[in-house]
């Protein structure tokens, strides 16, 4: 007994310094690039080094936060393991962590090499930080996030150290074999592949699966599988992925401050008298919140509960409910600032901005898709209507005034020219924050303000650490040329550009069922690219395209995100919400196809943008 007490406060010691230092770091993120900006304006000259550190500090964010994530169970996997019969899933549990702790544990050894060059390179972050020792958090987490997957695979110390055996067979096999005798080793890598999937198919965490493939790969090919942790610091420390926790964070920060009910009851107001008014008020309210989340499904945890009664009450059945909170928690994937567009733009070497404003007219279109679903429902079921009332409408627009203003500073900022994307992310949380403590003050915020920005941590640990693993991954089939195989390939054997088309987005339909949308787009992007250029399809074009048909993907089984958060938010079925989504599968996939053939959809704001 005094024993697992004395476990407990050890263990509430760590996670405090762990969530500290996360939001230490968080925080000093989001200062760095107003200071600068703050600078320029004044000095007409920034902070020396400030950009680099803040890079850095995104590295230290993507590997606390992915420790962080192992500690509470939510490192990102294809599946849940729940449809393992309860005799088999201690077992399975055993299997798949201890494949989890082994790929960590070599990333971290293979990582010791870029820690040691790096040294001998004696070169400094800021502030006469050596970078070895901000790259050596790597190795060092790699190995927390080892020994976690250890620990939650078995309760008993023999089972774990039964699930440790893989792990400690690798670390022997860095220190005494050479890479001469690992011939045989090499031969077995289809077989690994093959248990790779499996694992998967069983929970396997994405970081894992996408690591283990390219370390399988670069060790059949006889190249250091250092490649891949080397990849996973480039991605970690580059100029553009700053953004990617500081506007998850602002959109942490916006729920936690109940943005999100303020901005339910302005939709209400100004949209509620429609014939199927709360299933317009859903989507767009969602539509609005979830451009700020990278449409994670955070919006299906932090409103799902507030608008599922909404809905019922007013005549929706409870399935189709469920059917359109679950579609609407991705349905802002377009919209301005949201990280996938980014992420995409960065992938494929496509200004953002011409994204943005291609993605427009079709994220208009998905959300017209979905909200005319419960208009139909509405009227056919002859709902009552409410009647529009001026003044309670003006009062919502008023009360919810400084969050609706949001997307018009970040999109000023970012297309304006007045700011980087970093700093206009940083923007983001400071007005938002600003917002929250001044305007608003909600009683909770400042209690609930802690955990945001730890939860925060997690989610973009978990992506950032699967994108690392993903660059390494499409740096091997770069390096192998699969892209240019690819193309010659399919122009010798598709000569028209419709059928191409047609190939392609059966193809992205299985990619975004197959996978989460981060992923495809870091390994995915780069291999049908040019393709694409072979049959005149124009980048924004093909980058609306893309995201449209992987905004299918949040609702496809296996991976489908948004069928486990709305599973896990309403204690349903993973397969009872697939069904209640159905219909809304069969709206986005129209637009999908209006999308596709429909070129003009995408390119008209696009061009306009670009030749003002």
């Amino acid at each position: 007994m005094l024993r697992a007490v004395e476990a407990g406060k050890k263990r509430a010691i760590v996670v405090r310094v762990e969530d500290g230092l996360v939001t230490l770091a968080l925080i000093v993120m989001a200062a760095l690039p107003l200071l600068e900006m703050a600078a320029r304006i004044v000095r007409h000259e920034g902070i020396a080094g400030a950009p680099i550190l803040v890079q850095h500090l995104t590295f230290v964010v993507a590997f606390l936060g992915a420790a962080i994530a192992a500690r509470e169970s939510k490192l990102l996997a294809l599946a849940t393991g729940s449809l393992v019969p309860e005799r088999g899933r201690s077992a399975v549990s055993a299997i798949i962590g201890s494949i989890a702790a082994l790929i960590a544990t070599t990333l971290a050894l293979a990582s010791l090499s870029l820690v040691a060059s790096e040294r001998e390179a004696a070169e400094h972050v800021a502030l006469g930080i050596p970078t070895w020792i901000v790259v050596a958090l790597m190795p060092a987490l790699l190995m927390v996030i080892a020994w976690r997957s250890i620990r939650k695979s078995a309760k008993k110390t023999a089972a774990r150290l039964l699930v440790a055996l893989p792990s400690l067979a690798s670390v022997l096999a860095f220190t005494l074999v050479s890479d001469d005798s690992l011939a045989f080793a090499r031969g077995a890598a289809p077989f690994a592949a093959i248990v790779l999937v499996a694992a998967a198919a069983l929970g396997l965490p994405m970081f894992a699966l996408l690591g283990g493939a390219a370390m399988l790969f670069f060790f059949h090919d006889g190249t250091p599988i250092a490649s891949v942790p080397l990849e996973m610091y480039r991605l970690s420390a580059s100029p553009l992925f700053p953004a990617i926790p500081l506007l998850t964070l602002g959109g942490y920060v916006l729920s936690a401050g109940n943005a999100s009910q303020r901005l339910v009851r302005v939709f209400e107001a100004c949209f509620g008298w429609i014939p199927g008014g709360p299933a317009i008020v859903t989507t767009l309210a969602f539509a609005f919140f979830t451009s700020f989340t990278g449409a994670s499904g955070v919006t299906i945890l932090s409103m799902g509960g507030l608008l599922m009664p909404v809905l019922i009450q007013t005549g929706f059945s409870q399935r189709f409910a469920l059917g359109l909170l679950t579609t609407a928690g991705s349905i802002g994937l377009l919209f301005p600032p949201s990280l996938p567009v980014i992420l995409y733009g960065v992938s494929a070497q496509t200004p953002m901005d011409a994204l943005f404003a291609g993605g427009f007219i079709p994220g208009l279109l998905l959300i017209i898709a979905v909200a005319s679903l419960g208009v139909f429902q509405a009227v056919r079921q002859k709902h009552q209507r409410r009647r529009f009332v001026l003044r309670a409408a003006a009062k919502a627009v008023w009360v919810a005034r400084w969050d609706l203003l949001l997307p018009l500073i970040v999109m000023v900022g970012i297309f304006g020219g007045f700011a980087t994307l970093t700093e206009a992310s940083a923007l983001t949380v400071a007005y938002a924050l600003f917002v929250e403590l001044v305007f608003h003050r909600e009683s909770e915020f400042r209690k609930k303000l802690p955990q945001a920005i730890v939860d925060c941590a997690t989610l973009t640990g978990g992506v950032l650490l699967v994108l690392g693993v993903a660059m390494g991954l499409t740096n091997y089939l770069m390096d192998a040329e699969v892209p240019m195989k690819g193309a010659a390939w399919v122009q010798a054997h598709v000569e028209s550009r419709v059928v191409f088309l047609i190939i392609l987005n059966g193809f992205l339909l299985i990619v975004g069922a197959a996978t989460d949308i981060y992923s495809a787009i870091l390994v995915i992007v780069p291999l049908i690219t040019p393709m694409a250029a072979i049959y005149g399809v124009h980048p924004v074009h093909l980058g609306v395209m893309f995201l449209t048909n992987l905004q299918l993907g949040y609702l496809l089984p296996p991976v489908g995100e948004n069928l486990f958060l709305a599973s896990y938010r309403f204690e349903r079925p993973v397969m009872e919400v697939f069904r209640a989504v159905l219909p809304f599968l069969v709206a986005i996939a129209i637009v999908v196809v209006l999308v596709t053939f429909i070129p003009p959809l995408s390119l008209t704001l696009a061009e306009w943008w670009t030749a003002r």
